[in-house]
């Protein structure tokens, strides 16, 4: 007797699209992306001391939910939002219109510019010299 495999996003007792719905990323760990980033404003041009601290600030940011860095001081581990006309790069056609941008200190007040997208941050830019936008 051979026994059908149930297909792993739908079954009669569970549908996967119904969970991902109901799941509170507010109450997750962030995950990073650096896909879309800008060449410019990248971690490779920062010099070894800040490309340390962007590792560590990622590692402790991993640490904390999402709730906990909303909550966070912005100078500390929080965020500050920035207005899209306040970019002085073009914004890449992958950031949603509605998307938040939000800068991260990586590197004492060197921001880290980026949105998130349910679970995940997603950098565009690594402000190390503070020209992507004012301060």
């Amino acid at each position: 007797m051979k026994l059908r495999r149930p297909k792993p996003d739908k079954s009669k007792f569970i549908n996967a699209a119904a969970v991902e719905g109901k799941r509170d990323f507010d109450r997750e760990r962030p995950t990073f992306c650096l896909r879309y980033i800008d060449p410019d404003f990248c971690i490779t041009a920062c010099g070894t001391e800040d490309k340390a601290n962007f590792a560590e600030k990622i590692r402790r940011m991993s640490q904390m939910t999402w709730v906990e860095l909303r909550t966070a001081p912005r100078h500390g581990m929080g965020a500050e939002k920035i207005e899209r006309a306040e970019i002085r790069r073009p914004i890449p056609d992958e950031v949603p219109e509605d998307a938040t941008l939000l800068a991260f200190r990586f590197s004492g007040k060197k921001a880290m510019v980026g949105y998130r997208m349910r679970g995940m941050f997603h950098i565009l830019w690594f402000d190390r010299d503070f020209t992507l936008y004012d301060h």
